[in-house]
């Protein structure tokens, strides 16, 4: 599965956020609904398959000692999560707080899992990356 793109949507006042009908049905037959949702440490969460997650934390686990810190922030964020009834799935509050999702959410599809952004945060990132100019690797990858 590889997911990219998305919606600007609106957190609920429970803290729920719909699935977009384009993955949704995927997801559902895929991974029934099943989902972890962690912190990513570039200040917003990572909404990620179980499966996806599973590989994932496999790799974290094997990770050194002097990385418990990352292991910690990893997998000590995880939260499973589940598509309701109503495509909707509850981010839990801490989760929120952390990447400062209030109402407007990016939810972008990244490759094999999903990113979470407040708006505001996202812009923000984004003109930082686009003022500091392309990298090397990506000037040869433009597409014309």
């Amino acid at each position: 599965m590889v997911f990219r793109g998305g919606p600007v949507l609106t957190l609920d006042v429970k803290g729920r956020i719909t699935v977009p009908a384009r993955w949704r049905d995927m997801l559902m037959a895929a991974v029934n609904g099943q989902m972890v949702v962690a912190k990513n440490p570039d200040g917003c969460l990572a909404l990620y398959p179980l499966p996806v997650w599973e590989q994932f934390e496999q790799n974290v686990l094997s990770l050194s000692t002097e990385d418990e810190a990352w292991r910690r922030f990893f997998i000590g964020s995880a939260t499973e999560v589940e598509i309701d009834s109503a495509s909707r799935v509850l981010l839990p509050p801490e989760l929120r707080d952390w990447a400062g999702l209030e109402r407007e959410v990016k939810f972008m599809g990244v490759g094999p899992h999903f990113e979470l952004w407040d708006m505001a945060r996202y812009e923000a990132r984004e003109a930082e990356a686009i003022a500091k100019g392309r990298p090397e690797a990506l000037r040869n990858l433009v597409i014309r």
